[in-house]
């Protein structure tokens, strides 16, 4: 089974993927993991890293296509990414929502940074990649029509969505 789950900056992603990993056993691909590795060892934060990826098609193209050639190499597992549900052929294609606020205050918790500095980072982000993914793929984040389910994760709590996205499987992830 594969699985894509796709959202923005601190809708909660990374969570969710970590608790169907754990629940149904899938093996765990993040493009957002990759992408924040190779900032890292540049020494750059995520919006500075993102606007030399901006500048340089190579950054995203090599993460994409990684992404794509691992996550096809699979039978069992879960992709996140914000475009993994336009680029991987999945059984499940999840996207996860929550308001700028919601994300930046989750930010906050995670990073320790203030809330104007991540709030900013996220529009600046957001902006960056945007402008990226049209130029290169023609893909609108905001277009969710390719989604077989969407979640506003602001009032619910990762399990109960862990307990939705499952339940669109329509299995029994003790069967596994």
């Amino acid at each position: 089974m594969r699985i894509t789950l796709g959202g923005l900056p601190g809708s909660g992603t990374t969570t969710l993927a970590t608790i169907l990993c754990e629940k149904l056993k899938l093996e765990y691909l993040s493009a957002g993991m990759i992408f924040r590795e190779l900032a890292l060892d540049s020494g750059l934060s995520l919006a500075e890293f993102g606007k030399i990826a901006e500048n340089d098609s190579e950054f995203d193209l090599m993460i994409d296509r990684k992404q794509k050639e691992v996550a096809m190499s699979k039978d069992d597992i879960l992709i996140e990414g914000r475009l993994s549900g336009f680029m991987i052929d999945a059984d499940l294609k999840v996207w996860i929502d929550a308001p700028l606020d919601v994300r930046a205050k989750r930010i906050v918790e995670r990073e320790g940074i203030p809330l104007k500095k991540a709030t900013e980072d996220i529009v600046v982000r957001e902006a960056c990649e945007h402008s990226r993914y049209m130029t290169y793929y023609n893909i609108d984040l905001r277009d969710h029509h390719i989604y077989d389910l969407i979640i506003n994760s602001s009032k619910l709590d990762p399990h109960s969505i862990t307990d939705k996205i499952i339940s669109a499987l329509d299995i029994n992830p003790n069967s596994k």
